[in-house]
């Protein structure tokens, strides 16, 4: 039929730890594809989500309340937000309802901050299983701080975290360092920005760990966690400052080419288009989106010149 609205939609699942920036994520990604010409729908599925500072096409507050569930059932935050969740997932027809009327637009879900709903809980993942039956072709994009880079200890467990996430959820994923403009505010970087966006060898942190008199009882703990995250290889990040238009359109090309947005008509795709994201740079060669490049701009722009020389340097290691 002539102008009906597509039967494919896509979007992105934006999940991470509480504080990682996804509801000011969902914002600064909403405006910038508008600013593309697209349609957006944001989907707030945290019902702990108060004060929302953009447009919400749909609130699961509408259905469940947090405050409501931790009244009536005498639970904390924590056991309130999974129930909520679960009463979701029982009720899933009330989202498709919600949905449906908004087939054509690019969807934007906030989900809940709360760790085990992306690790081993499995109302999330049931929700993302069911919307992907609807033909809702969804990416999770994993939002982190990016000043845990600065600790040792907190990178390690970010991986782990990272790992099972993308394990557990299901999806095309993509995994982010927010807050980079903040990155150095608690500690400087033991080796460059892009040993922990490509998660390089990690048998350089454990060297750090070894130092510290506390860490030093638990080397082999250690060892054992960097030898699961190197054996699965798949935790990878890319560095994120959401007032920065060209790092939004660095993640938007990363989050198009694992949900297949990129590969639709839905914006006139030309095939320069498509080889870009094939290649995973732009087919002009513009320096902006060759990753390597890319990541010593970054390096350049947000953290604060080494005092040391390459030589100094190279003798320490």
């Amino acid at each position: 039929m002539a102008g009906a609205a597509p039967a494919t939609a896509f979007g992105q699942a934006v999940i991470g730890p509480p504080g990682s920036g996804k509801t000011t994520y969902c914002l600064g990604m909403s405006e910038f594809l508008r600013a593309l010409g697209r349609r957006v729908a944001v989907v707030n599925l945290d019902p702990a989500n108060e004060g929302l500072p953009y447009e919400c096409a749909v609130d699961v507050g509408e259905l469940v309340g947090l405050g409501d569930v931790m009244d009536a059932l005498q639970l904390g935050p924590n056991g309130g937000l999974l129930y909520c969740m679960e009463y979701l997932e029982a009720n899933l027809d009330w989202l498709r309802a919600k949905l449906d009327p908004l087939r054509g637009h690019y969807f934007l879900f906030d989900c809940p901050g709360q760790v085990e709903l992306c690790t081993h809980h499995g109302a999330l993942r049931s929700i993302f299983s069911q919307m992907a039956q609807w033909d809702l072709r969804l990416t999770a994009v994993h939002l982190v701080d990016s000043h845990y880079c600065t600790d040792p200890a907190k990178f390690i467990s970010v991986l782990c975290t990272s790992l099972a996430t993308m394990l557990h959820v299901e999806l095309p994923h993509v995994n982010l360092l927010s807050k980079m403009d903040l990155i150095e505010h608690y500690g400087k970087l033991a080796f460059n920005l892009d040993y922990y966006t490509e998660v390089l060898d990690l048998s350089y942190l454990l060297d750090h760990l070894a130092s510290d008199p506390f860490f030093r009882h638990y080397r082999q703990l250690n060892e054992k966690l960097v030898q699961l995250i190197e054996d699965y290889s798949l935790v990878s990040f890319i560095p994120l400052n959401i007032q920065d238009k060209e790092s939004i359109q660095r993640v938007l090309q990363a989050v198009d080419k694992a949900n297949g947005y990129c590969f639709g008509v839905q914006e006139q795709r030309s095939l320069e288009a498509m080889m870009s994201a094939a290649m995973g740079a732009d087919f002009h060669f513009s320096s902006l989106d060759e990753p390597s490049i890319s990541t010593l701009g970054l390096q350049e722009k947000y953290l604060a010149p080494s005092e040391q020389s390459v030589e100094q340097e190279a003798m320490q290691l």
